[in-house]
């Protein structure tokens, strides 16, 4: 019975993982076309994301997420975006090491009625492969999250910095350790 279920989660991990990819393929298929179409098309997307990396004395977080977003107009951009992270912990109480990876994707539309000030709205899936291991057992889980985040922030040149809070948030699955969270984006 337990191969049964492990086949099965196999068949359901390889299907997500094809829909990412194909969701991804999609959209570059696109920018591909609206390039061939129009000359300047390219003229008005921005590229950038963020990076991230935080420790402290048994943690350790590190996030790459390039993206890329199309300005319509000096108030209104949408793009998408790709997401990967690595998070480890080691808890002592419990002599425990927890490791993370996730993956994953996001639409991201944002709105400047303001020169300074961004409003933001992105949504968010993400793959997540935990494991656990103690001296006697290991344990893992393999899952998808989705986030829905709605922010504001300053802006300023080619940086916006704020807060963003996760509508959909999840404390037994989030990657994230609150609904809300800090932002520093990026777009040249």
């Amino acid at each position: 019975m337990q191969h049964f279920f492990s086949n099965l989660t196999m068949k359901v991990y390889t299907l997500q993982k094809f829909k990412v990819f194909a969701l991804v393929s999609f959209v570059l298929f696109s920018l591909h076309n609206g390039y061939t179409q129009n000359e300047n098309f390219w003229s008005n997307v921005r590229f950038g994301g963020n990076l991230g990396i935080g420790f402290s004395n048994d943690t350790f977080n590190a996030i790459v997420a390039p993206a890329a977003v199309y300005e319509f107009n000096p108030w209104f951009s949408a793009g998408v975006g790709l997401s990967f992270g690595y998070s480890s912990f080691d808890n002592d109480d419990f002599n425990e090491q927890i490791k993370s990876t996730n993956y994953g994707g996001s639409i991201i539309g944002l709105f400047n009625p303001l020169p300074e000030f961004q409003l933001s709205a992105e949504f968010e899936q993400m793959g997540v492969n935990a494991r656990i291991e103690t001296p006697t057992q290991t344990f893992t889980d393999n899952y998808w999250y989705p986030a829905l985040f709605v922010g504001a922030g300053y802006r300023t040149g080619y940086v916006s910095f704020g807060v963003r809070y996760d509508l959909l948030y999840d404390d037994q699955k989030s990657i994230y350790g609150s609904a809300y969270a800090p932002f520093v984006r990026v777009f040249f």
